[in-house]
């Protein structure tokens, strides 16, 4: 693996224009150079219909489970993704992983991972958009654990280093880590736990 770093989520939306620096600056200043640009979606016009749209598209943009986000779906497959103009952009990653970021409604909210050209992860260091059961980026862990009860559990990596807030939903995972500079949740990551919970387990390969 497999995950991705918060600083490193932090620098590839920044690098790709999506969010404004709000943490950890010089690394999100860093530039990306495997980072490659896909299609663009305009987000111009005018007029009321215009105004409309784009309020109604920020509404959708409130709910993330381990079935995905939005039309990013676990499962997806990333050509037809891309072929629907809802990928921006793409950077490889370790093991045959590509993480890409998107367009529309959910651009600068979460970042999307592939596996063998499947989507295997939604991840987001924002909030909203929040879980089904009410978690967010910005809580504390002890608050987590008042949403999900004996539902979720504190975990840490093999490595003995890192902690994290698991969720189990079937096969799948809903994984809260924290942030650099602060205290709580700093990243929410969703998706099958042989990847977004082994990713954490084991750290990366490369």
């Amino acid at each position: 693996m497999r995950r991705i770093s918060y600083t490193v989520v932090t620098a590839l939306l920044v690098t790709a224009g999506l969010v404004p620096i709000t943490v950890a600056a010089p690394a999100a200043a860093a530039p990306r150079p495997d980072v490659v640009a896909g299609p663009q979606t305009d987000r111009s016009g005018g007029g009321s219909g215009a105004t409309t749209l784009a309020a109604a598209e920020r509404d959708e943009v409130r709910v993330i489970s381990v079935r995905g986000a939005g039309p990013f779906r676990i499962g997806a497959s990333l050509a037809r993704l891309s072929a629907a103009g809802l990928v921006d952009w793409v950077a490889p990653g370790c093991d045959g992983v590509v993480h890409a970021g998107v367009t529309g409604a959910w651009a600068g909210k979460i970042i999307v991972s592939f596996r063998d050209g499947r989507l295997v992860e939604v991840g987001t260091a924002t909030a909203p958009p929040r879980t089904p059961a009410g978690a967010a980026v910005g809580m504390s862990f002890a608050a987590l654990e008042e949403i999900y009860g004996p539902r979720g559990s504190m975990i840490r990596n093999d490595a003995g280093d890192a902690s994290a807030y698991l969720v189990r939903i079937g096969s799948r995972v809903e994984l809260f880590t924290g942030h650099p500079i602060r205290p709580g949740v700093g990243y929410l990551q969703v998706g099958p736990a042989s990847f977004v919970e082994r990713g954490f387990r084991q750290g990366p390969s490369c």
